[in-house]
């Protein structure tokens, strides 16, 4: 009898699961094209110059009991691989695309990473904010990135592809105290692309989504530890007012 509880609690979650996915996967396709309008109080002229009207924009943040030099060398650093969370959603990936499982050796710090799968630099503010871009396919099974030089990522329009780009940036709020944030958008170069796109977007977001939101998590763990060590043992107070922004978004 407890067994079938079990078992009966299991499935009905599984199935709540999978409800709740299919509902972000529909939310995700009637938004898709329609991103949030630009923050007034934040107004981003140095992205707009790349990409000024994306079909998907996606801003995250969070506050950092660090100082900002702290959090810039975390998010760096950081290693995504170590995420069991980050692997499954990889691994689901393939698994869906019938995508060859990518065993190759690469640098485990995340900008290396990135640089050595094809994504290239757009922007390189030191200790603030870098900006990276890419043309690729996403919806093939063995995607590919192919960098451009900033001059040319704006006027980009070869048909078939998407063009994207995403930032790492912190922001000094004290002596002790930072916030890291990322920005992603994207456009297409055509209607087929815009569909195909569409539809991709639509069913791996809610992975997509998580993965952010891990990486997040884990700057913040790893620069307030290096804040940590940096002052003996002490961090700012985590509950200190933030004037712009301390929630995920």
């Amino acid at each position: 009898m407890r067994g079938r509880r079990i078992l009966g609690g299991v499935t009905a979650l599984g199935a709540l699961a999978g409800l709740s996915y299919l509902g972000y996967v529909g939310l995700a396709y009637r938004r898709y094209g329609r991103p949030p309008a630009p923050d007034a109080r934040e107004p981003d002229s140095l992205l707009d110059g790349f990409i000024p009207a994306p079909e998907v924009r996606e801003r995250h943040a969070v506050r950092v009991a660090a100082p900002a030099d702290a959090t810039w060398e975390a998010a760096r650093a950081l290693d995504l691989r170590r995420s069991p969370l980050v692997q499954g959603i990889f691994r689901a990936r393939e698994l869906v695309f019938g995508a060859a499982d990518d065993r190759e050796e690469r640098p485990r710090a995340f900008v290396d990473e990135v640089l050595a799968i094809g994504w290239g630099v757009l922007v390189d503010e030191p200790g603030r904010q870098m900006v990276f871009g890419a043309v690729t396919e996403p919806w093939q099974g063995d995607v590919r990135f192919r960098a451009l030089p900033p001059r040319d990522f704006a006027a980009y329009a070869q048909p078939g592809h998407a063009k994207i780009l995403w930032t790492l940036a912190v922001d000094s709020l004290g002596p002790g105290a930072s916030r890291f944030r990322t920005e992603t958008r994207v456009t297409t170069t055509d209607a087929t692309s815009r569909g195909r796109f569409r539809r991709y977007w639509s069913a791996f977001s809610p992975g997509i989504l998580l993965i952010r939101l891990e990486a997040l998590r884990l700057v913040k763990r790893d620069a307030e530890a290096r804040g940590r060590t940096a002052r003996g043992g002490t961090t700012a107070p985590a509950n200190a007012p933030d004037p712009t922004r301390s929630a995920v978004r």
